[in-house]
């Protein structure tokens, strides 16, 4: 069932944005760093604050699932 987020606007996007989730609460876990072929991604939620358990030292394609599975199971709402 998809979320409705016509209540919740759209966060700012942070420098270099690579990818952006929307969760279950209808809020964002964005994934940020410089390229895919770099090792330094990290993922940060926007409802909960939850982060990726080691900032800046992932390799995209692996920060990738955190955030996703994230994603899919926070029902925290945004708070602005």
């Amino acid at each position: 069932m998809p979320t409705d987020t016509s209540a919740f606007p759209e966060q700012d996007r942070p420098v270099n944005l690579q990818i952006r989730f929307l969760t279950a609460g209808g809020s964002y876990v964005d994934v940020t760093g410089p390229g895919y072929s770099s090792g330094k991604h990290s993922w940060n939620c926007h409802g909960c604050k939850e982060r990726s358990d080691f900032p800046e030292q992932d390799h995209l394609r692996r920060i990738r699932s955190g955030a996703n599975d994230h994603a899919g199971i926070c029902r925290a709402i945004p708070l602005s």
